[in-house]
């Protein structure tokens, strides 16, 4: 199985954003913290397989289109060779090559069916990197990235409401779990970021920060919606 670390981020990203910003939400709404759970966990499992299936969807779309591309530059260099080579020479003709050095660019590519079909296809719909892509090892990195690091702004919900069973008599009051939660969020944030900034070769730092801040963003707005619906709607 070919797991993608751009999946994995993709899916982690949107589960810390989410799970957190529902926390924020409830907390801000001075709810029960069992209803962080309740509403936490039915995010984890419904928004990441939700995720997982749009993944699942558009990446066999693209493949299949891919495909489809492919099969008729097939049929095209079989049934009309000619008009083919035409456009070869036509393409790098446009990139500076003439007279003898493009005739022999042209028959180098057309010597081989499969570099001819290649050279084709990326000319007209550019570099294809997803042959040995797979939909479901891509669903099931999205749905497990989500889940796993969507479920750490709950990790100081659970521990307390498991082990204590009752906020209200144990030690801890909300806002003190809350702060664990942020602080523990915060971290994941700026590790997915860090995590990215290598993946799309920037600097780490810069895109732990980015994250940090847009998933702080995020939080910020869904503590204070949570704050305004607690306080007028009842």
């Amino acid at each position: 199985m070919k797991w993608s670390i751009e999946d994995f981020v993709y899916g982690a990203t949107d589960g810390a954003v989410t799970t957190f910003a529902i926390v924020a939400g409830v907390v801000g709404a001075s709810l029960s913290p069992s209803v962080v759970l309740i509403l936490g966990f039915a995010n984890l499992f419904a928004d990441g397989f939700a995720m997982a299936i749009g993944n699942y969807l558009s990446t066999k779309s693209r493949i299949e289109s891919i495909q489809r591309e492919r099969k008729r530059e097939e049929w095209e260099i079989e049934n009309n060779p000619a008009q083919k080579i035409q456009e070869i020479k036509d393409i790098y003709s446009e990139k500076g090559f003439k007279e003898e050095l493009l005739e022999n660019i042209a028959k180098v590519i057309i010597s081989k069916r499969k570099i001819w079909v290649d050279t084709m296809m990326e000319e007209k719909i550019g570099p294809i990197h997803n042959n040995n892509e797979n939909p479901i090892y891509k669903a099931v990195t999205t749905f497990f990235a989500f889940y796993l690091v969507g479920l750490i702004p709950l990790v100081p919900f659970i521990f307390v409401y498991f082990i204590y069973f009752e906020l209200s008599d144990s030690i801890y009051t909300i806002d003190n779990v809350f702060s664990y939660s942020i602080i523990f969020t915060a971290i994941s944030f700026f590790s997915i970021g860090l995590v990215k900034g290598k993946v799309v070769n920037k600097s780490p730092i810069r895109s732990g920060l980015n994250t940090l801040m847009m998933g702080g963003i995020a939080a910020v707005v869904a503590f204070v919606v949570g704050s305004l619906l607690g306080a007028y709607v009842k």
